[in-house]
């Protein structure tokens, strides 16, 4: 896998262009075109003038709802649409994570329930990044490791990029999460119970990826059963590939 161009901010952690890796027919995956990242809401003024020299125009909440009001979203930027999809799933606290378990198996559980439960908000996330008007798009959680994850890992898949490229781009989170929860320590806030830590263990995707295949025979499967129609699979394809 190419090395990932990186843009640095002052107030994001997980920021990184998903575009690099090699998909169907020996086609790179666009630069520039799609971001991931942690939470936005907390740019500063540099970070915006960052964030607008790339030309973002659509940025993809996949918070919950009470997350964005707690937090808000992010500051109004010239030319940028906000567009709030909150995949249905549960909360970490509903099945938490004990200290000790296998955090691969963990988390490839809760991606999968994800899967099960909000399915419709996926669906509407990869047609939106599908259609090219959004572009570019920039997609974001709280971390910017699990939902934001899953999304960017269903797209890359899609573009015919490898399950190992899939998770060594999912891996790169935990560095990033390292950082992110000295930020957030640094606040004085309380970690809620149950989270698991913020590693990213590449064997999580793969597990993830592997068994969503074996529920619908491919990711483009899942996907139509999403609400994800072949055309909008094929123009995802068309602008996101080189």
């Amino acid at each position: 896998m190419d090395a990932i161009e990186v843009t640095r901010f002052s107030t994001l952690f997980n920021f990184r262009d998903v575009g690099g890796p090699v998909g169907h027919d020996g086609r790179a995956v666009r630069r520039g075109r799609l971001f991931r990242s942690d939470s936005p809401h907390r740019l500063d003024e540099a970070d915006r003038d960052a964030l607008a020299a790339l030309g973002v125009r659509t940025v993809l909440d996949l918070r919950r709802p009470y997350e964005v009001e707690r937090d808000g979203r992010i500051p109004d930027l010239d030319g940028v649409t906000w567009r709030h999809i909150h995949p249905e799933h549960a909360e970490w606290s509903d099945n938490p994570y004990r200290p000790g378990a296998d955090l691969a198996r963990y988390l490839a559980d809760r991606y999968a329930d994800m899967a099960q439960t909000g399915t419709a908000g996926l669906g509407e996330a990869i047609a939106l990044i599908a259609d090219e008007v959004n572009a570019p798009v920039l997609v974001h959680c709280v971390a910017g490791k699990d939902r934001t994850g899953i999304v960017c890992g269903l797209t890359l898949a899609v573009l015919g990029v490898s399950d190992a490229d899939i998770a060594a781009d999912y891996a790169l989170s935990t560095e990033a999460g390292e950082k992110f929860m000295a930020w957030f320590m640094s606040t004085g806030k309380q970690v809620r119970p149950g989270l698991p830590p913020l590693t990213c263990p590449e064997e999580a995707m793969l597990l993830f990826l592997a068994e969503l295949r074996e529920g619908y025979g491919s990711v483009e499967g899942y996907l139509r059963h999403a609400g994800v129609t072949d055309a909008q699979l094929d123009i995802l394809r068309d602008h996101l590939l080189e």
